[in-house]
C-alpha cells in the first residue's frame, strides 16, 4: 500500500493519545475545498470534504466549542446549575 505524502498546503495534527493518530488538513485551491482526513499510522481510514465556503462556519464552531469547554467557563456554568 502507498501512503499519500503529507499535504502541500495544509497540515498535520498528531492525537495527543501518541498511538499512530493524526488529522491530517489539506487544502485544494483548484476545487476550492479542504479535507480533513484521519490516520492511524500510515493508513487513512476517514475523509471529510469541506467546500470553502463552508470553512468559516466550521472554524466559528471549532472557536465556540473551544471557548464554552475551557475551565473558566466550566466553572461559571457550575456556579449558575
Amino acid at each position: 500500500m502507498s501512503v499519500s505524502p503529507l499535504p502541500r498546503r495544509g497540515g498535520v495534527h498528531f492525537d495527543a493519545r501518541n498511538d499512530g493518530r493524526a488529522l491530517r488538513v489539506s487544502a485544494h485551491p483548484e476545487s476550492g475545498s479542504v479535507v480533513l482526513s484521519i490516520w492511524r499510522t500510515d493508513e487513512c481510514v476517514a475523509t471529510h470534504y469541506v467546500a470553502a465556503e463552508e470553512l468559516p462556519e466550521l472554524i466559528k464552531m471549532l472557536a465556540a466549542t473551544l471557548v464554552e469547554s475551557s475551565p473558566a467557563a466550566v466553572g461559571r456554568h457550575s456556579l449558575h446549575a
